[in-house]
């Protein structure tokens, strides 16, 4: 196994990719801490990962609340002695088909607060631990729109492209003891939250929600939507010994959408 007896927390595990990266993590050995706002779909998760004979631990947790991202890096370590990998999944789509001048400050606000604050908050307290062993790999989920401007989609975009900059910041930091840093970006991934996507943008538009996803796919090289296994596979790659020299970097797991 790739990840025989090794540390995970991964944050937004509840559902959608995160609950397929957990999956997925102990599949190859990993023992993991199970962080989102709500304690039922994390308790039920928990309940496959121990039926792959790993170890889970439930940690409910606000990942832009400093105090409460403490007590899951707390909890980790007082359960499983360390913490060797962290993934960062958690994140919110924020407005939909909406010009800059029409989105709301406190939307604005609520997106770069989960999806940026809600990166640095965990990586900030897993690294003095990482630090001390010298081993360690964080891999922060990020996106397409990260990598290109993102029309109808500010207040994403802007925090997707800021997790590249954090994430390259950190590698730099890191790299001296040994702890890898990346981004994986996925493009639009099969699902409920693509699905939501569609149904917006085709109110938006007037269009049917068919229509919005043929779109999307016309635009992928491989002419198929990415799905949830589509993105753990490649963070197991990020976060196992297969990667060992790579850090800093933004992988793109998107069908081509973005070539």
């Amino acid at each position: 196994m790739k990840l025989a007896d090794r540390i995970a927390i991964v944050t937004g595990a509840a559902k959608g990719m995160g609950r397929d990266i957990c999956l997925t993590l102990a599949r190859e050995g990993a023992h993991l801490t199970l962080a989102a706002r709500e304690a039922a779909p994390l308790e039920a998760l928990a309940r496959e990962v121990e039926a792959l004979g790993r170890r889970a631990l439930v940690v409910p947790t606000d990942v832009t609340d400093e105090p409460a991202v403490e007590r899951l890096v707390a909890r980790a370590r007082e359960t499983f002695g360390r913490v060797d990998i962290l993934v960062n999944a958690a994140g919110i789509t924020g407005p939909i088909e909406t010009p800059v001048w029409e989105i709301k400050a406190d939307d604005f606000d609520q997106v770069i607060a989960i999806n940026l604050r809600g990166t640095f908050l965990p990586t900030k307290h897993v690294l003095p631990g990482m630090i001390q062993q010298r081993w360690g790999k964080i891999v922060n989920i990020s996106g397409t729109s990260g990598l290109r401007g993102y029309k109808n989609r500010a207040a994403y975009s802007s925090s997707k492209w800021a997790l590249r900059g954090f994430t390259r910041t950190v590698a730099l930091e890191a790299g001296p003891y040994n702890v890898n840093v990346n981004a994986l970006h996925p493009g639009i991934v099969g699902g409920d939250r693509m699905d939501k996507l569609c149904r917006e943008k085709a109110r938006r538009r007037g269009w049917t929600p068919e229509r919005v996803y043929q779109e999307y796919v016309d635009e992928m090289a491989l002419k198929r939507v990415t799905i949830a296994q589509d993105v753990a596979n490649a963070v197991l790659f990020l976060v196992s010994d297969d990667s060992s020299n790579m850090t800093g970097q933004s992988v793109t797991v998107d069908g081509g959408w973005d070539v």
